[in-house]
C-alpha cells in the first residue's frame, strides 16, 4: 500500500508540472519547486482545480481543501451565522465554522466575513455564501496546519478591463464562477487559461457553448462547463496552434451568421 501510494504521489506531480507549464508560462524554478513539494504533503490536483497560481503565489481553492479533509476522514464540519455582528441592510455576514477531525476533536474555528466591498460584483446578494466559505476555510486550514491561503479568502480588488468580451470572464478573487449556483473557481480557472494563453475571450466562448451543446455557455451545467474547461486547458498545453485553429473557425460561423 504505502509502494502504491508513493507511486500515485509520483504521478500527481508529474502531471501537475506538466500541465502548469502550459498554464503558467512564466513560471520560475522556485515556483516549479514550491509546487512539488505542496502536491507531495498535500496531493493537490492542478487539473481539478484544486490549486491554482494567481499574482506570483500559490493558492488553494475550496475544492482542494475540502479534499484534503475528506482523505484526513474529516468528522464533519459546523457552521453558524453571527448575528450580532452581521448587518442585513449592509448585507455584511459573518460566519463561524468549526472543523472536528474525530470524535474526540474539539473543534477548530475559523470566522468569515464577507460584503460588497470585498467580494466581487459578478456576486452581490451572495455574501452570506461567500462568508461561510471562507470561515469553513480558515476553519480547515487551522485544523489540517495548512498555511496556504485559499482563493476563497482573498478580497476583490476591481481590474481594469481590456475588452468588453474579455470583461465577460472578468475573474472573481473569491473564486465563484459567476453561474446561478454560486459554485467556485470554475470562472476563474476558465480566466486564467484565457489570460495565459491569449486567447479571444468571445471565441472561446461559442467553442464552450458548442462543446457543452448548449445555446449559450450561460445555458450549460456545472458539469458541462468543468469538463470544458479540463478538456481545453489539456488541449491548450499540447497542441495551442491546433486549438486556434478551431476558435478562429467559430470566429468565421460568426460572420455568417443573419
Amino acid at each position: 500500500m504505502r509502494i502504491a501510494e508513493t507511486k500515485s504521489t509520483a504521478k500527481l506531480v508529474r502531471q501537475n508540472l506538466h500541465l502548469v507549464k502550459g498554464l503558467y508560462p512564466g513560471l520560475v524554478q522556485q515556483d516549479f519547486q514550491t509546487l512539488r513539494s505542496l502536491t507531495r504533503t498535500l496531493h493537490l490536483c492542478v487539473l481539478k482545480g484544486e490549486i491554482l497560481y494567481i499574482e506570483g503565489k500559490w493558492y488553494v481553492t475550496h475544492a482542494g481543501l475540502l479534499q484534503i479533509a475528506m482523505r484526513r476522514r474529516c468528522l464533519g464540519i459546523r457552521t453558524a451565522l453571527q448575528e450580532k455582528v452581521s448587518d442585513l441592510n449592509a448585507c455584511r455576514w459573518v460566519f463561524k465554522a468549526t472543523v472536528y477531525k474525530s470524535r474526540r476533536s474539539r473543534g477548530f474555528v475559523g470566522y468569515g466575513d464577507a460584503d460588497p466591498s470585498n467580494v466581487s460584483s459578478l456576486v452581490n446578494g451572495a455574501e452570506m455564501r461567500v462568508a461561510e466559505t471562507r470561515a469553513v476555510n480558515r476553519a480547515l486550514r487551522k485544523a489540517y496546519g495548512i498555511g496556504l491561503c485559499s482563493v476563497e479568502e482573498l478580497g476583490w480588488a476591481p481590474r481594469p478591463k481590456s475588452s468588453s468580451s474579455s470583461a465577460e470572464f472578468k475573474p472573481s478573487s473569491n473564486g465563484n464562477n459567476g453561474h446561478q449556483n454560486g459554485q467556485p473557481r470554475l470562472r476563474d480557472r476558465l480566466c486564467l487559461l484565457i489570460r495565459q494563453h491569449q486567447l479571444d475571450a468571445g471565441l472561446v466562448k461559442a467553442y464552450a457553448a458548442d462543446y457543452c451543446g448548449t445555446p449559450t455557455l450561460r445555458d450549460a451545467s456545472r458539469e458541462q462547463v468543468e469538463a470544458f474547461i479540463n478538456d481545453l486547458a489539456l488541449r491548450v498545453a499540447k497542441d495551442r496552434d491546433g486549438l486556434i485553429c478551431q476558435l478562429n473557425s467559430y470566429s468565421k460561423s460568426q460572420e455568417v451568421a443573419p
